[in-house]
């Protein structure tokens, strides 16, 4: 029954978790190649006593974290870190504990 419904419809939508297709795929891909191949470009023919222009990250796809994600994964990550470093420091250091 299922068999024949289009897939930028909203059942293959609420599977995916997005609306991206091969093409738009393609076209991020592509995107990331062309700043990829430019920014190559530009480093090779810059003047010797400037620094090299960064390459570029790649564009956003379906599945990665947000800036937002990404963010409050860092910070989880600090305080838990800090949080082990207070009780190692508390188990070595007279006073600290």
């Amino acid at each position: 029954m299922v068999e024949n419904l289009p897939p930028t419809g909203a059942t293959a939508r609420a599977n995916n978790g997005h609306a991206w297709q091969a093409e738009t795929y393609a076209a991020a891909d592509s995107r990331d190649l062309l700043a990829l191949l430019f920014t190559a470009f530009v480093n090779a023919n810059r003047d010797p006593k400037k620094p090299a222009m960064p390459y570029p990250e790649p564009g956003w796809r379906p599945g990665d974290p947000t800036p937002e994600e990404s963010a409050a994964a860092a910070e989880r990550d600090r305080a838990k870190a800090r949080t082990a470093y207070e009780h190692i420091t508390a188990q070595v250091l007279p006073g600290e504990g």
